[in-house]
């Protein structure tokens, strides 16, 4: 015999309604309940929805997935295959997402259990290897098998900004950076690191000393290598670099002496700036006569001195890439009047060739390259310019010193300090110094 119970309201003992009727809506549970079902029960007829019960204790080794649930999974020590369930029904669904953002690192295999995954016929495992990975797999038939059906990517956790500090240098603030500039030797001293959502690299500025030049119509000195990141022209800016919270020696290179009156070969290229991994090579010193000599290599080149053939220095010497400087341009003897030596190579141009610009005219200094890593655009690494028979010549942009005539009284124009710039060359009189160098470094601290 069938019994039937006839109700439109049922109540807890509080007598709030726990199922309802109304109109053709039943409503189960009261404001604030959990419905659930027993163990081993199950329900049809209320469809999937899409989502998934998300485990909340990270898979850290390979395991098989059970319909209906979510997985986060963390690869951090090694990569991991997660299974499939095997036999699955229709409407089946697994979900999963990269837990520490390691699977560029170690991958996640997704193994369909001998079901297909996308349609692809044959077992296919894909594997995950982007950062950030989500994906929700639902089974469809023995023919698509598991299809995606939601997928997301986000390659960087959500993270408080935290930043570097340091002390070091002459410290000082544009905007939201702060800079440390060295003008001598010194310690960048790291003392946290922060994260990529606030900073945890810096840029820099690593100039070099610049070359000195000779006296008796020498070539301009070669600019000190420049090497950049973040400022400056954009075809020699490098990436910034991570940092650690250690010291970093500072080494700030000195400029190229000059030769005294009387004594040609004297003169000597400037010296290496070093900060971490990027070393930035002196300039190198110009040619000079009796017996004629080319300009030196180095950073940037030196010039080559009034004489046939002398030719400039080779620039960028070592090689690194972006080039840290360019050559030196080569004298020229074309007698009487017309004696010129070549401009010291500069950052981002080639010395002048001695008469570039008539006769007796030196070769004017490579230009350098400007750069507002202090917040401020200056010019760093020009070439010094050649000394000439008949006039003198300008030194290249970014402090590089103007080569000498006789008549002006044939003493070479020094590179400017802290700028790398290469010396001007004699006449006659005596050489000429190179601007020391300069390291600067910047980072965001706020």
């Amino acid at each position: 015999m069938t019994s039937t119970i006839k109700v439109n309201n049922i109540q807890n003992q509080c007598g709030a309604n726990i199922i309802n009727e109304s109109a053709n809506t039943i409503t189960i549970g009261a404001s604030g309940d959990t419905i659930s079902l027993a163990a081993g029960a199950s329900q049809t007829g209320f469809g999937r929805t899409g989502t998934v019960d998300w485990d909340t204790t990270a898979k850290t080794a390979s395991f098989t997935a059970v319909s209906g649930n979510g997985y986060f999974v963390n690869t951090t020590s090694g990569a991991i295959t997660l299974t499939l369930p095997a036999s699955p029904s229709a409407g089946d669904i697994v979900s999963f997402k990269d837990y520490a953002y390691t699977f560029a690192t170690n991958n996640l295999t997704v193994d369909g259990n001998s079901s297909p995954i996308g349609g692809e016929s044959g077992t296919v495992s894909p594997t995950y290897s982007t950062n950030g990975t989500s994906k929700t797999f639902i089974y469809v038939d023995g023919t698509k098998g598991w299809l995606v059906t939601n997928e997301s990517t986000d390659t960087s956790q959500e993270q408080t900004p935290t930043f570097i500090t340091a002390t070091g240098g002459t410290v000082t603030t544009s905007g939201d950076f702060k800079i440390h500039s060295f003008t001598g030797p010194g310690t960048f001293t790291v003392c946290s690191v922060g994260n990529p959502a606030g900073s945890d690299t810096v840029n820099y500025l690593v100039v070099a000393g610049g070359g000195g030049s000779s006296s008796d119509f020498g070539g301009g000195g070669g600019a000190g290598g420049y090497r950049a990141s973040g400022h400056g022209p954009a075809p020699l800016q490098a990436p910034s670099i991570p940092v650690s919270a250690t010291g970093y020696p500072i080494t700030v290179g000195s400029g190229g002496t000059g030769a005294p009156t009387g004594d040609t070969s004297a003169h000597t290229s400037g010296n290496n700036s070093i900060f971490s991994t990027i070393t930035s090579a002196g300039g190198g010193k110009s040619g000079f006569q009796g017996p004629t000599s080319p300009g030196t290599a180095g950073g940037s080149g030196g010039g080559g001195a009034a004489d046939s053939p002398s030719t400039g220095g080779a620039g960028n010497t070592p090689p690194v890439s972006p080039p840290q400087g360019n050559a030196g341009g080569p004298g020229c003897f074309g007698g009487a009047g017309n004696t010129s030596s070549g401009g010291g190579g500069g950052a981002t141009a080639v010395g002048d060739t001695g008469s570039a610009d008539g006769a007796g005219y030196g070769g004017d200094g490579g230009a350098g390259a400007t750069n507002d890593i202090t917040g401020s655009s200056v010019a760093y690494a020009g070439g010094g310019g050649g000394a000439g028979e008949n006039a003198s010549s300008a030194g290249g942009t970014g402090g590089g010193g103007g080569g000498a005539a006789p008549s002006t009284p044939g003493v070479g124009n020094a590179g400017t300090a802290n700028t790398g710039g290469g010396a001007g060359g004699g006449a006659g009189g005596c050489g000429a110094g190179g601007g020391s160098g300069i390291v600067i470094i910047r980072y965001k601290f706020q």
